[in-house]
């Protein structure tokens, strides 16, 4: 005699709309990312369940979705803060989302999955759409998927899924900087040498893509980093010293 039959396998996959969680997540890490939210500031709670129109259970849950991710964390007797940085950490987030980046291309250059070069031009058209309207936090999100889907191409989801959490932290980073981003680079500049970098990736060459992330990322949120943040080792002062020294070679 065999056992009951589990049809769980075929069973259809039924996504519902997002929860209060997910929403107020989703808006909180637009807050933190966007620079609404700034290193070190206090979430206060009152305010921001009046804000966002929702009680404190689902914002509590919200928050700790984001300290998951590294944007917030609990701080005793002070409560929740966004993520204070320092130039070493930012040293680390940097090098490590570079490391995370040439493994996925290592892996995933040539792509043989169609799925995921539709995934990365589909995200390219949605910062393109984004640019067009102006809306910058909006951009920002649209940015944050086109990286994520050009790591989706290694097709190895622990990758992925731990540069999506390091990528907010990287966005994170480039936060303490916004006005000097925003004054470097147009959003329609922007568009451009992502899609320079899509068409490379659509050669199927991994060392022509390598060799374009090495010059690819926009530095110019470290441009006088060291006055915003504390925590100046050696090995971030030497890093950062190489990296404007990388930006000047490259102009």
């Amino acid at each position: 005699m065999t056992g009951p039959v589990d049809n769980t396998s075929s069973a259809p996959h039924i996504v519902g709309p997002p929860s209060l969680v997910e929403l107020a997540a989703a808006t909180l890490r637009r807050m933190i990312v966007g620079g609404d939210l700034l290193c070190g500031q206090r979430i206060v709670e009152n305010r921001l369940t009046g804000q966002l129109g929702i009680s404190r259970p689902p914002l509590r849950e919200a928050l700790r979705v984001l300290e998951r991710e590294g944007l917030v964390r609990q701080v005793p007797r002070k409560g929740v803060i966004v993520t204070p940085l320092t130039l070493h950490d930012i040293y680390e987030i940097c090098t490590l989302r570079a490391e995370f980046e040439r493994l996925a291309i290592r892996l995933g250059v040539p792509v043989t999955d169609s799925a995921r070069r539709t995934r990365c031009h589909q995200a390219l058209q949605a910062m393109t759409d984004a640019a067009r309207t102006g809306d910058r936090p909006a951009y920002l999100e649209r940015s944050f998927e086109f990286h994520v889907s050009v790591v989706g191409l290694s097709g190895h989801a622990r990758l992925e899924e731990a540069y999506r959490s390091l990528q907010l932290q990287m966005m994170l980073s480039m936060a303490l900087n916004r006005r000097a981003r925003e004054e470097h680079e147009s959003l329609d500049g922007d568009v451009a040498r992502h899609a320079h970098l899509l068409e490379i990736i659509d050669t199927g060459d991994p060392q022509a893509v390598l060799d374009e992330l090495a010059t690819h990322g926009d530095r110019s949120f470290l441009d006088g980093i060291e006055d915003k943040v504390d925590g100046h080792t050696d090995v971030a002062l030497a890093w950062l010293a190489q990296q404007r020294t990388s930006r000047k070679d490259t102009r």
